[in-house]
């Protein structure tokens, strides 16, 4: 099996050592990261740049290894057009992502970004996060649970296009893990998100400017038990199916029947 692999919070984060060194089990392993942190970038591909930088880095113990100066889901192009341009891998993985993507994180997340460049062409794909936004954050429950979970998904392929998955893992130690739990993405957002920042902290900030950092509270909307947010706050690993398919069946045959499909002439 070849297993290509990338993150959004860049070649050197321990999460994507980790996942690479878990992967090794089941084939071969290439990993294509970008160069710096790319959380929130979603599918975002770096059409805008002039220069995309890339560079093979030192043999490492887990696969072959390399970073672009670029999106993740730029990274997941890179590796279609030349790593795996004859055949593309079985399967690509990203992660292991410091912090959750659950809940409206999905909607932002650049690790799922990836997976979702991975599905546009046709290749399964898995984003794996663990709750812990920390550098040196504990990814031993990954370790434990994630290879079996993966064995499940690639032995049990999605039967239409389009199809990749969300596996999001609790912050608490491996053995007071519960489960794992299919589940729905959450519904929420975030408020209060920009925080201004003192101006004389920063010394070389623009005539005018005024510093911000976003950072927000969250703020829960209407979920069930099976959202995978609660699923998490339960003990478990969540794992929603997601699609790029956006499109709202209900709301097609909605606009339908209220005669929206018209003639002009």
């Amino acid at each position: 099996m070849n297993i290509l692999i990338t993150n959004d919070d860049g070649y050197a984060a321990k999460g994507i050592h980790i996942l690479a060194e878990m992967m090794c089990q089941f084939g071969n392993v290439t990993v294509i990261a970008p160069k710096r942190h790319q959380s929130g970038m979603g599918m975002a591909v770096s059409l805008s740049q002039d220069l995309l930088t890339y560079k093979e880095l030192p043999e490492e113990k887990y696969g072959k290894w390399s970073y672009l100066d670029a999106t993740p889901a730029s990274c997941i192009k890179y590796g279609f057009n030349f790593e795996f341009k004859d055949k593309h891998p079985d399967i690509v993985v990203c992660g292991i992502n410091h912090g959750s993507n659950a809940s409206s994180a999905s909607c932002y997340s650049g690790t799922l970004g990836a997976a979702a460049e991975a599905a546009l062409n046709g290749v399964p794909a898995i984003g794996v996060s663990i709750d812990n936004i920390n550098d040196d954050a504990d990814f031993s429950p990954v370790e434990k649970y994630f290879p079996e979970i993966f064995k499940l998904l690639v032995s049990n392929p999605p039967a239409k296009y389009g199809i990749f998955y969300n596996v999001n893992f609790p912050d608490i130690p491996s053995d007071e893990i519960k489960g794992v739990r299919v589940g729905h993405q959450g519904v929420g957002k975030w408020v209060n998100e920009f925080r201004k920042l003192d101006r004389n902290s920063f010394p070389g900030i623009g005539i005018g400017e005024i510093p911000y950092r976003m950072v927000g509270d969250y703020s829960d909307g209407q979920n069930t038990e099976t959202a995978d947010h609660h699923i998490m706050a339960k003990g478990c690993i969540s794992i929603v199916p997601e699609s790029l398919d956006r499109t709202d069946y209900e709301e097609c045959q909605r606009l339908i029947s209220i005669d929206f499909n018209k003639d002009f002439r």
